[in-house]
């Protein structure tokens, strides 16, 4: 009998690339089914995004085809922001998407969508296909919001950053203006539009696959199973199915990263990195800098150019290094290092030196620090980041945060030293707590994956339903 056939369509961009191949892969190696996985490329950033997909079929099972950019600007408004970019570019890719598919042999009995390609769900309606689902590789408040906004919709009057009260979402966490995903923020603008029109869709799937798992979110999964009336606007099956990370890769053996860890006291360095698209202003890089020496911890801080800066050519260092204070490099030499080049991401969280995260919380960094019981300082920039850091510090346990969203204010060098301390530093009783959390969440990941884990459960749960396994 032949293996079954499962595609996956991935957004543009890498931080929706990546998370559907690492579903891919774990589809291929623990189902043992063929999966295909067609990438939608962005245009702008197809280099970076060729080179992932390069990397990524060199160590995965999964067939990945590249579908070319669809020119949309005769579609959008030339100020639309990238959001609206990318939804309008999904379903512009649609008929191609659709020719790839028909031409699959034997024809796939699955599609996946990500979150942002629920418009492309007819596709498998056209070509009837057994089942369509949506995979989530955020966490379940999020899903929760994203499938309730159509509710507030109809019911919220006015801007919801207007609001007093937090937009109440039944049997789950309240949504403050601090939460406000950045396509809440402007009820006229076509992103949110966008927002909503997903949160439509969702429902019309024949369920969701999220990257979570029920010893994370016990309580807001069961909300959107069995609230009566959360789980009637969401309609289909969730299934948590998380933690799904990039797996540790290989390091070269002189790795200058890797040789300044290993001479470092154990859990003794806070790692720094914003993400891909996480720039600071200048201002705000010199304070987060003198933070990071007031604290008197060892860091590792990935730089990224700040944003006065972005006009500068990706391999002008020199520039990144000159937003710095003056002499600190000198001052720090011993104590930290700074490095504009990319860093393996993983494997740092997975040193023993490794103590905290000073982290942008985009969902995927997130699981790769609690997969490993590194604990997080919370600097959320953008996009549902801020909720991700609401659920860190005040449900899960396991982070600190900035006292103000630094996206719309300052972060000072003294509050800067203090959350790194109080993270790092072993004397601190409230940073105990959080790391011993943050060795408890380790721990529940890896169980939720063991055989009869939790997730592992799910995975098959949903795969005999899609006829996968028997």
């Amino acid at each position: 009998m032949d293996q079954p056939n499962v595609v996956l369509v991935a957004s543009p961009g890498l931080g929706h690339l990546i998370p559907i191949l690492e579903l891919g892969n774990r589809l291929s190696s623990v189902l043992n089914v063929n999966v295909t996985i067609l990438a939608i490329t962005s245009g702008s950033s197809s280099s970076a995004e060729t080179e992932a997909i390069r990397v990524a079929a060199a160590r995965t099972a999964c067939q990945i085809t590249e579908l070319p950019s669809v020119d949309i600007d005769n579609l959008v408004e030339p100020d639309a922001t990238v959001f609206t970019k990318i939804m309008v570019k999904i379903r512009a890719t649609k008929s191609a998407v659709r020719e790839a598919v028909e031409s699959m042999k034997p024809k796939p009995t699955v599609m996946i969508v990500d979150f942002l390609g629920t418009g492309l769900m007819s596709v498998a309606d056209d070509l009837d296909l057994t089942a369509k689902y949506v995979y989530v590789p955020s966490h379940a408040w999020f899903l929760a919001v994203m499938v309730y906004m159509p509710v507030w919709d109809t019911t919220v009057e006015g801007e919801y950053v207007d609001i007093k009260e937090p937009l109440k979402i039944p049997g789950c966490k309240p949504v403050g203006r601090k939460e406000l995903m950045e396509t809440m923020l402007d009820r006229s603008d076509q992103q949110y539009k966008e927002c909503v029109r997903a949160g439509l869709e969702v429902p019309t799937s024949d369920g969701v696959l999220v990257n979570t798992w029920e010893e994370l979110q016990g309580n807001t999964l069961a909300a959107l199973r069995e609230d009566e009336e959360l789980s009637r606007v969401i309609k289909v099956p969730v299934y948590a199915i998380g933690p799904i990370v990039r797996s540790n890769g290989h390091v070269e053996k002189h790795n200058g990263i890797f040789e300044w860890l290993d001479k470092q006291r154990e859990r003794s360095v806070v790692y720094v990195c914003l993400g891909s698209g996480g720039t600071l202003s200048f201002e705000q890089t010199i304070e987060l800098a003198w933070g990071l020496e007031l604290s008197g911890q060892k860091f590792l801080w990935v730089l990224r150019r700040p944003a006065s800066y972005l006009g500068a050519s990706s391999s002008d260092d020199d520039q990144v290094i000159e937003s710095l204070p003056k002499g600190f490099l000198d001052r720090t030499c011993g104590v930290g290092l700074v490095t504009t080049q990319w860093a393996p991401q993983v494997e740092i969280l997975s040193h023993r030196s490794v103590g905290a995260f000073l982290s942008h919380c985009g969902w995927s960094s997130v699981l790769e620090s609690l997969t490993k019981g590194v604990p997080i300082v919370a600097w959320p920039l953008y996009a549902e980041q801020w909720m991700n850091a609401t659920l860190l510090t005040e449900e899960i346990g396991v982070a600190v945060r900035t006292s103000e969203l630094p996206s719309e204010k300052v972060i000072g060098r003294e509050e800067v030293a203090s959350l790194v301390r109080k993270i790092v530093a072993e004397e601190d009783e409230e940073g105990q707590k959080i790391r011993a959390k943050a060795e408890e969440v380790r721990v529940s990941s890896e169980r939720a994956w063991t055989q009869g884990g939790s997730s592992h459960r799910a995975l098959f749960e949903w795969a005999k339903r899609c006829r996968l396994v028997s």
